[in-house]
């Protein structure tokens, strides 16, 4: 699935994306959105915020507006990660 990787650009913030051939669709690393949303650059801030809203949306029994899955995206200290990823809904936007 992952042969094509791109960086993105919302708000000079990067956002990670890839390519899913099998699905024809892009997918995007929830922390990049949420990071570049808020205007954050604090990778420990970005995640705490991502997990908290997690939690409370659970705990309102509300649904995520995309489903979202684990990927490996590249870190900035180039080791392949699991990140959960959003797939294309917001591909309009970004």
């Amino acid at each position: 699935m992952q042969n094509k990787k791109s960086i993105r650009f919302y708000k000079d913030h990067e956002v990670r994306a890839i390519w899913d051939d099998a699905q024809n669709k892009w997918w995007f690393s929830v922390l990049d959105v949420v990071g570049a949303i808020n205007e954050q650059d604090d990778y420990q801030k970005t995640r705490n915020y991502w997990k908290y809203l997690k939690a409370k949306l659970r705990k309102e029994n509300s649904e995520l507006v995309s489903a979202t899955t684990q990927l490996k995206f590249r870190a900035a200290d180039g080791k392949l990660y699991n990140t959960n990823s959003l797939e294309n809904y917001i591909n309009q936007t970004i």
